[in-house]
Parts: C-alpha cells; structure tokens; sequence
C-alpha cells in the first residue's frame, strides 16, 4: 500500500531577483507518511513548513528530488484529487455565504449539485454551524470561518486532509469541536496532515511528528516515543534520616515541594530499588512515575540544537 505523502530528497531553491542569492527554502526532505495517520509538521517561522505544502500541492515546483501523494506524483492533477486543503489565513469571497461558498468550492472539486444539495447541512451541523449556512461570511467570526473552512476541505470527503493551522483564531470549546471532528476522519481512514504552532494541540491530536529547522529534518518519530523520559519520579512525604543521605546518594536529583520530597532515579531498577527501600521502613510512597517532557520542551531543544 503506498504511503499518502511520501518525498525523496525534495529540495526548493529561490533566487533573489537582483543579487541572484539562493534560498534554499527546503533542503532535501525525505519523509513518508501512512495511509490512515495523524501527521504533525512542526517548525519555527521560516523553516520551510509552508513551501513544503506548496510543494505536495503543486503550488510550486521542486528544484530537485521527489514528491508523490498515495503512489502518485504531485505534479499530476489526477494525485491532488483525493486532498481536502485548509490553507492558513485563507480568504473567502465576504459576500457568499456559508452555503453558497462550500457549493461552490465543491463544484470546483467536481461534486455534482445532487451530492452538493446533500453534502452541505450535513457538514454544517458537523461543524457546529447549522444555523449560519445563510449568512454572508463577512459577518462571521475567526472562529467561524475557521470551521467553515474546515467543511469546504471536508466537501468532497477527501482521503487526505492537509490543514495549515486549522484551530487558529479559535476558542478552546471550538478547538476541542474541531479536535472531535478530526478523531472521527482518524478512525474513518482519513490521513489529516496538520501544519501548526499549537504545539499542545499537535500532541494531544497526532500520533507522528515531523520537526523541520532551515529546511531539513530535525527530528521524526512517534509523538509517545519523543516525549517519553528515561528516568523515574519517587515522591514521599517522609524519609528516616539513617534513609536519607542513602537515597541522595543514589538519585540524580531529589527536590522538595510543599512538604514532599521528590527523588528523581535514572533507571527502573534505581527507582524499585528505592521503594523497596522504603516500604522496608514501613513508609507509605505518595507516588512513583516515570519522567516525561511536553512536545514544546522537545521542539525547543531540537530547534536549539540543530
């Protein structure tokens, strides 16, 4: 089975028009993406997030290497049809309104007006706008023309959603609507490729992540596997002193916070080795668990580092 995005070696050069100097906006990307997953791309302002999209869409062209959506090349407008597109900051006509605006855009994909007709309320109610399909778009919020944006990309039920910031301007009830709508098309099959800043967001909804720097990949793995520690949290609220010095010795690091003491082990067998320690001396352990780190801690040091 291919993979719904796959690039080889993907490289885009621009050229300053009166120095000639190059740009090199992306720098050789080699990344695959399967059918049926939740994909996160991450990257400070100017990586190359965006030309990179630009790129899987035909928007613009490779100055070298490869770039196929589900076994096809990106070039050939047969490969585009299956994408449902949610560009960031994008800008519908402010007189149609919601329904006038997602029929057309639908025509544009194809849909005939039966499955149009059809398509529309459905996916107003999924979005939460319902009773806005008559309104001009001028009159909705960010928020609004967020979802709705997001139901133009869902018109002809796509096989692959690429969405460029699609919770930004929206609230946090909005946000987890969307979150909800997304996790529905992950178990229907659909591949969703988010591009985004919302770093809390991206973790709580991808499954794999994608960190690109000066336009190359920094960093690529699970989401679970990059935020998982390798060391172990022990927290009492008493310790014998003969006890004390011992485990101090043996942790890494030990902290206290408002009244318990914190010890922090490098290993499992560090950390068992402790409790068994403890319950030795009849002392009850408030908690024990393995050290993590947010996706932001691991962006910035990635960012920091490459």
């Amino acid at each position: 089975m291919p993979f719904a995005i796959e690039t080889e070696g993907l490289v885009k050069i621009f050229r300053t028009f009166w120095s000639g100097k190059e740009v090199r906006a992306v720098d050789g990307i080699t990344l695959s993406v399967e059918q049926g997953s939740t994909f996160g791309l991450l990257g400070p302002n100017g990586a190359g997030k965006t030309t990179f999209v630009k790129l899987l869409l035909s928007c613009a062209h490779a100055t070298q290497g490869r770039a196929a959506i589900f076994g096809r090349d990106a070039r050939e407008a047969e490969a585009r049809r299956p994408i449902g597109y949610l560009p960031e900051k994008h800008r519908f006509p402010t007189y149609m309104t919601g329904s006038s605006m997602l029929d057309f855009y639908a025509a544009l994909s194809g849909m005939d007006a039966a499955a149009r007709r059809k398509r529309m309320p459905e996916l107003l109610a999924t979005v939460g706008l319902s009773d806005w399909g008559d309104t001009r778009l001028g009159k909705y919020s960010k928020g609004m023309l967020q979802r709705v944006g997001l139901a133009q990309a869902l018109m002809h039920e796509p096989r692959l959603l690429i969405l460029d910031e699609p919770t930004d301007g929206v609230d946090p009830i909005g946000r987890r609507q969307i979150r909800d709508i997304l996790h529905t098309l992950e178990q229907q099959g659909v591949t969703i490729f988010v591009n985004s800043h919302l770093l809390g967001e991206v973790e709580l909804f991808c499954r794999d992540v994608a960190i690109i720097h000066r336009g190359k990949v920094a960093l690529e793995g699970k989401v679970k596997d990059l935020i998982a520690g390798s060391g172990y949290r022990l927290t009492v609220d008493y310790v014998p002193e003969r006890l004390d010095q011992e485990l101090r010795t043996r942790a890494k690091a030990v902290a206290q916070h408002n009244g318990s003491i914190e010890f922090l082990f490098s290993s499992r067998e560090e950390a068992n080795q402790a409790v068994d320690l403890l319950r030795g001396q009849f002392c009850e352990i408030e908690s024990l668990a393995r050290t993590t780190s947010t996706l932001e801690e691991v962006f910035v040091r990635t960012v920091n580092e490459s």
